[in-house]
């Protein structure tokens, strides 16, 4: 609808422009014909009236897509500062929590954890010694196996499964042997 209002603007200016050279050239040759100049007068005047009323209404189709542009602007320069304020007080309040969480480390107590992890107490061997007075040649080979390794406890358990059942079998065995005699 815009095109066509700046084609119906266009028209009406070239028509008026026709008017004016038409009157023009009827002042020209006639000049003592008062009704021919007054009826390409009044042509003029016509002309002149549809193409202010034509430009009028450009104008306000103008304005109000001016007006419209602005309003839609707007609207989106709102919600992008909106949603980067909200994005950045968001992150100010995540900035704060760590900061203040920072603020709480105890300098003292870390350091104090740091140099205990450097030095351990060595508490499996005082248990071995205590395991190796208490216990039979092979139950202590079997914990000494268990307590070097890092992380076997599963491995270990398994020996002292399979230790139980092969006494289990020694058992039955001589419970048999003792049967059949």
């Amino acid at each position: 609808m815009k095109r066509d209002d700046l084609k119906a603007t266009l028209t009406a200016r070239n028509r008026e422009a026709k008017q004016l050279n038409q009157l023009e050239r009827t002042r020209q040759r006639n000049p003592s014909d008062r009704h021919v100049i007054s009826q390409a007068e009044t042509e003029l005047q016509r002309a002149t009236m549809d193409a202010t009323r034509t430009t009028r209404h450009l104008e306000e189709t103008i304005d109000n897509f001016e007006k419209q542009k602005i309003k839609d602007i707007k609207t989106i320069f709102s919600e992008f500062i909106t949603i980067e304020m909200l994005f950045h007080g968001k992150a100010l309040e995540v900035y704060t929590a760590a900061y203040q969480n920072i603020q709480k480390i105890d300098e003292e107590e870390d350091l104090e954890a740091f140099r205990n992890s450097l030095y351990p107490p060595d508490y499996s061997s005082r248990l071995d010694i205590v395991r190796a007075n208490s216990k039979s040649p092979l139950q202590r080979s079997l914990s000494a196996k268990c307590l070097s390794g890092t992380g076997q406890v599963s491995t270990c358990q398994l020996r002292k499964d399979q230790q139980a059942d092969d006494d289990d079998e020694e058992d039955e065995d001589l419970d048999v042997t003792e049967e059949e005699n």
